[in-house]
C-alpha cells in the first residue's frame, strides 16, 4: 500500500514508490485515490495539536470537529457545507460558530481559504503561515493539491518587497485536471 504523508509530502511504501517519484520527478501534491486517508487525517490532527500546544493555543472540540470535517475530504468545503456535515439530528450549528472556528484555524495556518470556490481546505503541509501557497484545483474531481515551492515563495516575496508591498493572503490558484483524473 502506498501512503503519501500530507504533512511531509513523502511517499512511504515497500514497493518502490519513492523510486518512481524520483525517476519521474513527480511530487506528491494530490493524494493517490487509494492512499491511507485515515493516516493522512490523523497525521494532520497530530500536527494541529502540536502547533496549538507550541503556541499555547487551544484546539477546542469545535475547532477539532471543523478541522476533522475538512480533513475528511481533499476537496474544499464551504462554511454551510461544513455546517451541514457537523450538525447532528435537528440541531443545526450557528454559522458564527463555524466561522469563528475557521478563523482560528486559518490564523494558526491549519486551514486555507480557496477564494475562487468560497471554500476552505485543511492545510496538511508544514510551512510558515506567511509563505505563499500555490493551489492546484482539479476541475474534474474537485481535489485541491497544495504545491509548496520555495522558488515561487522567494520570487513572490522578492517582488513584493521590491514594490514595498506586504501580501495579506499570498495565494495562487490554478485550475486544471489532476494526474489521477487525466489517467482515468
Amino acid at each position: 500500500m502506498v501512503h503519501v504523508c500530507e504533512v511531509t509530502g513523502t511517499i512511504d511504501d515497500r514497493k518502490g514508490a519513492k523510486h518512481l517519484a524520483k525517476k519521474t520527478n513527480l511530487r506528491a501534491v494530490f493524494p493517490p485515490p487509494n492512499h491511507d486517508h485515515g493516516r493522512c487525517a490523523s497525521d494532520a490532527i497530530a500536527h494541529a495539536e502540536a502547533i496549538c500546544a507550541k503556541r499555547a493555543e487551544r484546539l477546542t472540540p469545535m475547532r477539532r470537529r471543523v478541522l476533522e470535517a475538512l480533513l475528511a475530504s481533499h476537496a474544499p468545503l464551504g462554511a454551510y457545507e461544513l455546517i451541514d456535515r457537523l450538525s447532528v439530528r435537528g440541531s443545526r450549528l450557528a454559522p458564527i460558530t463555524v466561522y469563528r472556528a475557521l478563523d482560528f484555524l486559518r490564523e494558526q495556518g491549519l486551514v486555507h481559504r480557496i477564494e475562487s470556490r468560497n471554500a476552505f481546505i485543511a492545510c496538511v503541509h508544514n510551512h510558515d503561515s506567511g509563505d505563499p501557497v500555490v493551489f492546484l484545483i482539479c476541475e474534474k474531481c474537485g481535489a485541491v493539491g497544495e504545491a509548496a515551492s520555495a522558488a515561487v515563495a522567494d520570487t513572490i516575496k522578492s517582488a513584493s518587497r521590491a514594490a514595498g508591498f506586504r501580501p495579506k493572503t499570498p495565494v495562487i490558484e490554478i485550475s486544471g485536471i489532476c494526474a489521477h483524473c487525466k489517467a482515468a
